[in-house]
């Protein structure tokens, strides 16, 4: 097998359904690519930390907002290992660095990251201090709280996800984005305006609260969502993807994400009317990812729920279940 395969893998449409044709999910390798030939999206199946891999996804072009969710060096469910702390490091350095080159002169980067309670809450505070010393700025440091956690008897239970927010240059922010759908119901934080004693209420510009910098308003995904896709441990919801894409990028704009995974950030690119290249060096999380916006172009639905997709690194679902039922505008 090549080390890299030089070219983009097309998407194959021969399976019938009374003369219309509908799409074949592809398979990936090592090097491979895929284009989505609707909205000009890619995947890849390519290695995050090699910079002729990000090169040969970006081909020149560069990106506005980066959204990374790389593996937090803590085992989850024997599906993600840890290295020595030094070593996690240096192998985070590399995939910021080739992130880095590619983002515009004026863009986000926002990256998920863990810290183990167990373990000197490595790897957040370390990654954080290295950094400090890359061409991009600290503009905040969010919290999602999740609903479910880790925990003991005798401790808190451990429920924070972290968002770590960097810019360069000076990148767009769509403030709307952020508001939730929690009302405002506290009155009072008195202000004088233009002569006139104004409380709060009377000032805002919505009647929703915004969501600041603790997210507490976003679901974790479980199986009873429809987004759900069993199987993927470090899911993350559509609703928080939203938020991100919304606020910091523009539609049409090019969104990237180089820890793929479940396909979120893909997914909800398509929703916001966006175009992201995203790799995996996984090549089932690869074909998740193709197949999670395949099925949700035929059926609708943003995940497959209960059924179970992946298991023990292989994938369960065939690929009739991945697409799902044809619709009836497929039987037209």
């Amino acid at each position: 097998m090549n080390y890299l395969k030089n070219r983009a893998m097309p998407l194959v449409q021969n399976k019938k359904i009374n003369n219309k044709t509908t799409p074949k999910i592809p398979n990936f390798e090592y090097g491979i690519i895929w284009e989505d030939p609707i909205n000009g999206h890619r995947v890849g199946c390519l290695d995050v930390s090699k910079k002729e891999d990000v090169e040969k996804l970006m081909q020149n072009e560069k990106t506005i907002l980066a959204v990374q969710d790389p593996p937090y060096n803590i085992d989850i469910n024997d599906e993600f290992g840890s290295l020595p702390l030094v070593q996690y490091i240096s192998w985070s350095e590399k995939w910021v660095d080739n992130t880095i080159d590619i983002l515009d002169k004026n863009s986000s980067l926002y990256i998920w990251l863990g810290a183990d309670i167990r373990n000197a809450l490595q790897p957040l505070p370390d990654f954080m201090i290295m950094m400090r010393n890359k061409p991009v700025s600290i503009k905040n440091f969010i919290t999602m709280r999740k609903q479910r956690g880790y925990g003991t008897q005798k401790n808190w239970m451990a429920i924070r996800q972290e968002l770590l927010y960097y810019i360069k240059g000076k990148p767009v922010f769509n403030v709307r984005a952020e508001y939730t759908e929690i009302p405002k119901k506290t009155k009072g934080y008195y202000k004088e305006i233009n002569g006139k004693i104004t409380e709060n209420f009377e000032r805002s510009k919505s009647l929703t609260i915004r969501a600041g910098n603790v997210w507490h308003d976003i679901q974790q995904v479980f199986y009873l969502m429809h987004e759900n896709v069993k199987g993927c441990f470090a899911q993350k919801p559509l609703k928080s993807a939203k938020r991100i894409i919304e606020a910091s990028s523009n539609r049409g704009d090019l969104i990237v994400d180089f820890f793929g995974h479940s396909g979120s950030t893909l997914l909800q690119t398509e929703l916001s009317k966006r175009k992201c290249y995203t790799m995996d060096i996984n090549p089932n999380y690869c074909k998740i990812m193709a197949a999670r916006l395949l099925h949700y172009r035929r059926t609708g639905e943003t995940g497959w729920g209960r059924t179970e997709i992946l298991k023990d690194g292989k994938i369960l679902a065939n690929d009739e279940q991945l697409l799902g039922a044809p619709t009836l505008l497929d039987l037209i």
